[in-house]
């Protein structure tokens, strides 16, 4: 198998575990499920997953660890500047 896809697959693979888990928590929890937002991780993991294949010499483990993780940095990073955090003067 070509180990770029390989990488993307994996990649695609630990996203989606990390999309599943917080599928589940913000059922849980009853919060709104944005299908788009829930999407654009998925396809992100994946690309997370190639480029980390890639920079490490195909370590198809460290793929699948930055496709679960590299979502959750991602959503972390959203979070963080979220609307309702940033501020504009006025003058």
């Amino acid at each position: 198998m070509n180990p770029i896809l390989l990488a993307a697959i994996l990649g695609f693979l630990g996203g989606l575990v990390r999309s599943l888990v917080g599928l589940s928590k913000a059922m849980a929890q009853k919060k709104k499920i944005m299908p788009a937002y829930w999407t654009a991780t998925i396809i992100t993991s994946s690309i997370i997953g190639i480029f980390t294949g890639i920079i490490f010499d195909f370590d198809h483990r460290l793929s699948l660890l930055a496709g679960y993780a590299g979502t959750d940095l991602l959503e972390g990073i959203y979070k963080s500047f979220a609307v309702s955090k940033i501020y504009v003067r006025t003058k």
